[in-house]
């Protein structure tokens, strides 16, 4: 793991919260509008995880994750918080659709939200498996206009220390939900 990192990926609060409670250690990932056609590319390893609520609606998710909504942190305005460092142990281009239902009981998005995503522009989607670590306090960085827009990465221009972060799962937790996405993916 990186000693320090200044780079943060912007996710639904509601799968930052999923993430938090080892409910899924799984992105699924299409690109934001200024990707352009590329779309989502995994340009960083290790990053933090930038929670937003920008595009995210209750109806997006499945039923039994909606309280996911109520359950992430809501810092004052102007403020982000970062709890959440995610390390990219592997990357899977999707591009069968028939595979969308092996992945269902791995992630929080309601079947229809990732539907539309693996079907916006051209057809697949980026499953990303993460190892997810938690700081007991969160970094609490003010709102720049660089953050804003449709995009996946941002520069968070001060590097933080990645020191005293734990896993949420344990190693046998964690290599359950690996042996599942692998499975999921096959």
């Amino acid at each position: 793991m990186q000693p320090v990192n200044r780079i943060a990926l912007k996710e639904w609060a509601a799968v930052c919260e999923a993430l938090a409670q080892g409910r899924q250690s799984i992105l699924l990932r299409k690109g934001g509008l200024e990707e352009g056609s590329a779309g989502f590319q995994l340009q960083h390893e290790e990053f933090w995880l930038f929670p937003t609520r920008f595009h995210q609606d209750p109806a997006q998710l499945k039923p039994d994750a909606e309280p996911l909504l109520a359950a992430a942190t809501v810092p004052p305005d102007g403020i982000v918080a970062l709890q959440l460092y995610a390390v990219a142990e592997d990357v899977h281009q999707l591009t069968d659709p028939g595979q969308l239902a092996q992945l269902e009981p791995l992630h929080v998005l309601a079947p229809e939200t990732v539907r539309e995503r693996f079907h916006y522009r051209a057809d697949g989607l980026n499953v990303i498996t993460v190892r997810v670590f938690k700081q007991t306090t969160s970094f609490e960085i003010s709102e720049a206009p660089h953050f804003a827009g449709c995009k996946s990465w941002v520069d968070l221009r001060n590097k933080l220390p990645t020191s005293g972060l734990q896993p949420v799962l344990s190693d046998p937790d964690y290599e359950v939900q690996c042996d599942a996405i692998r499975a999921a993916l096959q």
